[in-house]
Protein backbone atom coordinates (compact mmCIF):
# COMPACT_ATOMS: atom_id res chain seq x y z
CA UNK A 1 0.00 0.00 0.00
CA UNK A 2 1.42 3.29 -0.98
CA UNK A 3 0.87 6.80 1.95
CA UNK A 4 -0.94 9.52 0.20
CA UNK A 5 1.07 12.41 -0.69
CA UNK A 6 1.10 14.99 1.60
CA UNK A 7 -0.80 18.26 0.32
CA UNK A 8 1.28 21.24 -0.99
CA UNK A 9 2.04 23.57 1.65
CA UNK A 10 0.58 26.02 2.11
CA UNK A 11 -2.50 23.96 3.11
CA UNK A 12 -5.80 25.90 3.99
CA UNK A 13 -9.30 25.10 4.85
CA UNK A 14 -12.57 26.81 6.14
CA UNK A 15 -14.70 24.86 8.47
CA UNK A 16 -12.90 21.53 8.26
CA UNK A 17 -13.06 21.93 4.12
CA UNK A 18 -10.51 22.48 1.93
CA UNK A 19 -10.10 25.88 0.82
CA UNK A 20 -12.32 26.67 -2.67
CA UNK A 21 -11.57 29.84 -4.86
CA UNK A 22 -15.13 31.74 -3.33
CA UNK A 23 -13.40 30.90 0.35
CA UNK A 24 -9.79 32.60 -0.44
CA UNK A 25 -11.77 35.54 -2.31
CA UNK A 26 -13.60 35.83 0.69
CA UNK A 27 -10.75 35.88 2.41
CA UNK A 28 -8.17 38.21 0.41
CA UNK A 29 -11.33 41.12 0.05
CA UNK A 30 -12.58 40.83 3.91
CA UNK A 31 -9.70 40.88 6.47
CA UNK A 32 -11.67 42.34 9.14
CA UNK A 33 -10.74 39.76 12.14
CA UNK A 34 -8.18 38.08 14.10
CA UNK A 35 -5.83 34.94 14.39
CA UNK A 36 -3.75 33.18 16.19
CA UNK A 37 -0.21 31.58 15.04
CA UNK A 38 1.68 28.25 17.01
CA UNK A 39 4.18 25.97 15.78
CA UNK A 40 3.15 21.91 16.38
CA UNK A 41 5.55 19.43 16.92
CA UNK A 42 4.17 15.60 16.33
CA UNK A 43 1.25 16.64 16.63
CA UNK A 44 1.33 19.03 20.19
CA UNK A 45 1.24 22.76 20.35
CA UNK A 46 3.06 24.85 23.78
CA UNK A 47 0.02 26.49 25.74
CA UNK A 48 -2.66 25.34 23.53
CA UNK A 49 -4.97 26.42 25.91
CA UNK A 50 -3.82 30.18 26.07
CA UNK A 51 -3.91 29.99 21.98
CA UNK A 52 -7.60 28.90 22.16
CA UNK A 53 -8.86 31.21 24.92
CA UNK A 54 -7.11 33.94 22.77
CA UNK A 55 -9.63 33.48 19.87
CA UNK A 56 -12.40 32.97 21.49
CA UNK A 57 -11.42 36.34 23.98
CA UNK A 58 -11.20 38.22 20.22
CA UNK A 59 -14.10 36.79 18.46
CA UNK A 60 -16.65 37.91 21.72
CA UNK A 61 -14.79 41.36 21.49
CA UNK A 62 -15.23 42.22 17.39
CA UNK A 63 -18.38 39.84 16.78
CA UNK A 64 -19.77 39.58 19.94
CA UNK A 65 -19.78 35.82 19.82
CA UNK A 66 -17.81 32.79 21.20
CA UNK A 67 -15.81 30.52 19.96
CA UNK A 68 -15.76 26.73 20.96
CA UNK A 69 -12.00 26.10 21.82
CA UNK A 70 -12.76 22.29 20.93
CA UNK A 71 -14.43 23.06 17.64
CA UNK A 72 -11.07 24.59 16.88
CA UNK A 73 -8.96 22.02 17.83
CA UNK A 74 -10.74 19.57 15.80
CA UNK A 75 -10.43 22.13 13.30
CA UNK A 76 -6.98 22.01 13.50
CA UNK A 77 -6.51 18.33 13.78
CA UNK A 78 -8.81 17.82 10.20
CA UNK A 79 -6.13 20.31 8.73
CA UNK A 80 -2.86 19.10 9.87
CA UNK A 81 -4.56 15.45 8.60
CA UNK A 82 -5.31 17.17 5.59
CA UNK A 83 -1.94 18.89 4.77
CA UNK A 84 -0.42 15.07 6.00
CA UNK A 85 1.62 17.04 8.44
CA UNK A 86 2.47 15.97 12.23
CA UNK A 87 5.21 19.35 12.28
CA UNK A 88 4.06 22.45 10.81
CA UNK A 89 2.81 26.43 11.62
CA UNK A 90 -0.39 26.59 12.48
CA UNK A 91 -2.67 29.83 11.95
CA UNK A 92 -6.03 29.94 12.80
CA UNK A 93 -8.04 33.30 11.70
CA UNK A 94 -11.95 33.93 12.60
CA UNK A 95 -13.68 36.60 10.69
CA UNK A 96 -17.51 37.45 10.24
CA UNK A 97 -18.08 37.56 6.58
CA UNK A 98 -21.19 40.29 5.22
CA UNK A 99 -24.09 38.49 5.79
CA UNK A 100 -23.17 35.42 7.82
CA UNK A 101 -24.10 34.64 11.65
CA UNK A 102 -21.68 32.24 12.48
CA UNK A 103 -17.42 32.98 12.10
CA UNK A 104 -15.57 31.29 9.68
CA UNK A 105 -12.66 29.29 10.73
CA UNK A 106 -9.47 29.45 8.37
CA UNK A 107 -6.59 26.97 9.20
CA UNK A 108 -3.86 27.28 7.27
CA UNK A 109 -0.88 24.83 7.72
CA UNK A 110 2.78 25.57 6.34
CA UNK A 111 6.30 24.10 7.38
CA UNK A 112 7.66 24.22 10.59
CA UNK A 113 9.55 27.15 11.75
CA UNK A 114 12.11 28.40 14.37
CA UNK A 115 13.28 31.83 14.85
CA UNK A 116 16.49 32.70 14.07
CA UNK A 117 18.90 32.95 17.40
CA UNK A 118 21.11 35.07 15.89
CA UNK A 119 21.60 38.46 17.95
CA UNK A 120 18.98 41.09 16.58
CA UNK A 121 19.24 45.33 16.31
CA UNK A 122 16.63 46.88 16.49
CA UNK A 123 15.43 50.44 15.03
CA UNK A 124 13.05 52.47 17.44
CA UNK A 125 9.74 53.93 15.55
CA UNK A 126 6.87 55.97 16.79
CA UNK A 127 4.54 53.43 16.38
CA UNK A 128 1.48 52.06 18.49
CA UNK A 129 -1.32 49.17 17.02
CA UNK A 130 -4.65 49.86 17.17
CA UNK A 131 -6.72 47.94 19.69
CA UNK A 132 -2.80 45.99 20.12
CA UNK A 133 -4.21 43.39 22.62
CA UNK A 134 -5.86 41.85 19.38
CA UNK A 135 -3.98 40.16 17.62
CA UNK A 136 -5.14 40.67 13.73
CA UNK A 137 -4.29 40.29 10.00
CA UNK A 138 -3.16 43.27 7.87
CA UNK A 139 -1.80 45.41 10.15
CA UNK A 140 0.14 47.69 7.58
CA UNK A 141 1.89 49.78 10.16
CA UNK A 142 4.28 46.86 11.61
CA UNK A 143 5.12 45.41 8.07
CA UNK A 144 6.05 48.71 7.08
CA UNK A 145 7.90 50.00 10.11
CA UNK A 146 9.68 46.42 10.05
CA UNK A 147 10.96 47.33 6.11
CA UNK A 148 11.64 50.76 7.11
CA UNK A 149 13.75 49.20 9.80
CA UNK A 150 15.36 46.79 7.93
CA UNK A 151 16.26 48.96 4.97
CA UNK A 152 18.42 51.34 7.80
CA UNK A 153 20.41 48.41 8.63
CA UNK A 154 18.78 46.87 11.35
CA UNK A 155 17.21 43.25 11.85
CA UNK A 156 13.77 44.66 12.88
CA UNK A 157 11.57 47.84 14.56
CA UNK A 158 10.44 48.17 18.10
CA UNK A 159 7.56 49.73 18.82
CA UNK A 160 7.10 53.23 20.99
CA UNK A 161 4.41 55.56 22.09
CA UNK A 162 4.77 59.19 21.38
CA UNK A 163 6.49 59.54 25.34
CA UNK A 164 9.27 57.52 24.14
CA UNK A 165 7.90 54.25 26.24
CA UNK A 166 8.53 51.16 24.64
CA UNK A 167 5.37 48.59 23.87
CA UNK A 168 6.67 45.56 21.87
CA UNK A 169 8.51 44.60 18.29
CA UNK A 170 6.80 44.75 15.35
CA UNK A 171 5.79 41.16 15.36
CA UNK A 172 6.94 39.91 18.65
CA UNK A 173 7.05 40.89 22.54
CA UNK A 174 10.37 41.99 24.22
CA UNK A 175 11.89 41.73 27.42
CA UNK A 176 14.83 42.84 29.35
CA UNK A 177 17.36 41.97 32.17
CA UNK A 178 18.03 44.09 34.97
CA UNK A 179 20.51 41.66 36.70
CA UNK A 180 17.44 40.78 38.99
CA UNK A 181 14.81 40.15 36.89
CA UNK A 182 13.25 39.97 33.69
CA UNK A 183 11.40 43.04 32.75
CA UNK A 184 8.18 42.92 30.73
CA UNK A 185 7.23 46.58 29.24
CA UNK A 186 4.20 47.84 30.78
CA UNK A 187 2.59 49.38 27.78
CA UNK A 188 -0.64 48.75 25.13
CA UNK A 189 0.97 45.30 23.65
CA UNK A 190 -0.35 41.86 22.54
CA UNK A 191 -0.16 39.53 25.42
CA UNK A 192 2.03 36.52 23.16
CA UNK A 193 1.71 32.85 24.32
CA UNK A 194 5.66 32.48 24.51
CA UNK A 195 5.64 35.98 26.75
CA UNK A 196 2.81 34.38 28.80
CA UNK A 197 4.42 31.13 29.14
CA UNK A 198 7.58 32.36 30.58
CA UNK A 199 5.64 34.86 32.79
CA UNK A 200 4.38 31.67 34.37
CA UNK A 201 7.25 29.14 33.94
CA UNK A 202 10.10 31.83 35.15
CA UNK A 203 9.20 32.04 38.79
CA UNK A 204 9.47 28.01 39.21
CA UNK A 205 13.41 28.84 37.54
CA UNK A 206 14.34 31.34 40.24
CA UNK A 207 13.84 34.23 38.11
CA UNK A 208 11.44 36.77 38.71
CA UNK A 209 9.60 38.40 35.91
CA UNK A 210 7.37 41.24 36.42
CA UNK A 211 6.08 44.22 34.17
CA UNK A 212 7.00 47.68 34.50
CA UNK A 213 7.39 51.22 32.77
CA UNK A 214 10.39 50.64 29.55
CA UNK A 215 11.23 54.01 27.84
CA UNK A 216 13.73 54.54 25.09
CA UNK A 217 15.82 57.49 27.69
CA UNK A 218 15.75 54.56 30.06
CA UNK A 219 17.05 51.81 28.40
CA UNK A 220 20.90 52.06 30.01
CA UNK A 221 19.58 50.62 33.29
CA UNK A 222 19.21 46.87 31.54
CA UNK A 223 22.29 44.70 30.71
CA UNK A 224 20.11 42.80 28.00
CA UNK A 225 17.35 42.55 25.75
CA UNK A 226 15.51 39.64 24.15
CA UNK A 227 12.42 38.59 21.73
CA UNK A 228 10.19 35.99 21.81
CA UNK A 229 7.18 35.10 19.58
CA UNK A 230 5.50 31.41 19.01
CA UNK A 231 8.77 30.65 16.58
CA UNK A 232 10.89 31.38 19.25
CA UNK A 233 12.93 33.54 21.19
CA UNK A 234 16.21 35.60 20.50
CA UNK A 235 18.61 38.23 22.26
CA UNK A 236 18.81 41.92 21.35
CA UNK A 237 22.36 43.08 20.62
CA UNK A 238 21.35 46.61 20.64
CA UNK A 239 18.34 49.32 20.01
CA UNK A 240 19.44 52.49 18.28
CA UNK A 241 22.50 53.82 19.81
CA UNK A 242 22.32 51.28 23.21
CA UNK A 243 24.02 48.00 23.13
CA UNK A 244 23.29 45.43 25.54
CA UNK A 245 25.07 42.76 26.49
CA UNK A 246 24.57 39.03 24.86
CA UNK A 247 23.63 36.97 27.65
CA UNK A 248 23.69 33.17 26.95
CA UNK A 249 23.29 31.96 30.23
CA UNK A 250 19.94 34.38 30.55
CA UNK A 251 19.06 33.02 27.13
CA UNK A 252 19.32 29.24 28.66
CA UNK A 253 17.11 30.28 31.35
CA UNK A 254 14.46 31.60 29.30
CA UNK A 255 14.67 28.42 26.96
CA UNK A 256 14.17 26.31 30.55
CA UNK A 257 11.38 27.96 31.57
CA UNK A 258 9.81 27.37 28.21
CA UNK A 259 10.65 24.16 28.26
CA UNK A 260 8.55 24.36 31.42
CA UNK A 261 5.76 24.35 30.13
CA UNK A 262 3.34 21.35 28.99
CA UNK A 263 2.86 20.07 25.27
CA UNK A 264 -0.84 19.83 24.90
CA UNK A 265 -2.07 17.49 21.94
CA UNK A 266 -4.04 19.14 19.62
Amino acid sequence: MTTPAAAPFPYAEFDGHPATEDDLRTAAFFNYGHFTAMQVRKGRVRGLGLHLDRLDTANRALFELPLDGERVRELIRHALAGAGALDASVRVQGFLPPGATATTVMVTVRGPATMSTEPKSMMSVPYARAAPHLKRPGDFGQTYYANLATRAGFDDAVLTLADGSVTEGSFNNIGFWDGDSVVWPQAPALLGTTMALLEQELPGTGVRSEQRAVTLDGLGAYRSAFVTNSQGMAPVRRIDDTAFTVDEELMKRLEEAYGRAPLDTV
